[in-house]
């Protein structure tokens, strides 16, 4: 009796000792073996960057930056008030109105962003929008293929035929072409078709230097420091409402015109090279308009004009 009780004390001291271990089959989960879907931090991927941004397109902010010179009657000038819609300058007491400005506003609005205007010296607007200072240039610019290296351009946003001033008494007021202002004392404005292609077309022309913008040129004209500018059709029909001793010659359609391409007289909105977003935006604007919507802007900016700077 004494054995039989002494092997069931041992059988029971084994069974309980069994169910107090735990089984080698089912060890404690290691966290560090999880699949990644099954942890709280499978929603967010510690190794991708958060987006930034700056890489969202220039307009991220909300605001669309415009430099031009506001100081290129009629596409765009400076004037002490808001008179018309003007938009007055970044860091300055100053408002700026123009073709320029209007067709900014309507982009803008179109665009569903503020509109922000800087002013710059003409030299300073292709450095800018490089350096992405602003987000585009609105300011008469031509497309040429030189600019294009530089910078990316929208579509025309207008179009401009070249056409000479001179005073109404002048020997070359009665002229019918390129041919007859020949030997002219002539200026126009720095970094322009005008200035680098049109001039040395006239013979024996008195090339005086470049001025640095476009009243500077008219104002050479009317000092009569020079017989004769050439410049584009919009700023010699604001310049005639300012100076009215002055007479337009436009050669146009006769076979003694201004050779230029095509690419000279296509106005265009300077952009960042490679910032096709902004590009594309703006181009879906300027798509809905017309060239007949082009020049009532126009018109309707030589009307307001200011008669002087």
């Amino acid at each position: 009796m004494r054995r039989i009780f002494a092997l069931l004390l041992t059988l029971s001291l084994l069974l309980m000792l069994g169910a107090c271990s735990s089984p080698a089959e089912t060890p404690a989960a290691d966290p560090t073996t999880q699949p990644a879907g099954d942890t709280p931090a499978a929603d967010a991927d510690p190794d991708q960057p958060a987006a930034d941004p700056a890489t969202s397109g220039s307009l991220a902010d909300g605001v669309l930056s415009v430099a031009m010179e506001c100081a290129y009657a009629p596409y765009n000038w400076t004037q002490p008030t808001g008179d018309n819609g003007a938009v007055q300058i970044k860091d300055s007491p100053d408002y700026a109105y123009g073709y320029d400005v209007m067709m900014a506003k309507h982009i803008a609005e179109a665009l569903g962003v503020e509109l922000e205007i800087v002013k710059l010296d003409w030299d300073s607007l292709v450095p800018a929008v490089q350096s992405g200072t602003v987000d585009c240039v609105i300011a008469g610019q031509s497309i040429t293929s030189e600019r294009l290296e530089m910078v990316d351009f929208t579509t025309p946003y207008y179009y401009a035929s070249i056409v000479t001033l001179t005073p109404s008494d002048s020997t070359y007021a009665s002229a019918q072409g390129v041919q007859d202002l020949a030997g002219a004392t002539c200026t126009s404005q720095i970094n322009t078709v005008w200035y680098d292609v049109c001039l040395p077309q006239i013979p024996d022309a008195n090339i005086l230097p470049a001025q640095d913008s476009a009243p500077a040129m008219l104002v050479a004209l009317n000092s009569g420091r020079c017989d004769l500018v050439v410049t584009d059709m919009p700023t010699a029909m604001a310049a005639c409402v300012a100076y009215p001793n002055f007479t337009l010659l436009d050669f146009s359609g006769s076979e003694d015109d201004f050779q230029v391409s095509e690419e000279e007289i296509n106005i265009g909105i300077s952009l960042q090279k490679g910032n096709t977003e902004l590009q594309e935006a703006i181009n879906g604007v300027l798509a809905e308009m017309t060239v007949d919507d082009f020049t009532a802007m126009m018109d309707e900016a030589i009307s307001v004009q200011p008669l002087s700077e």
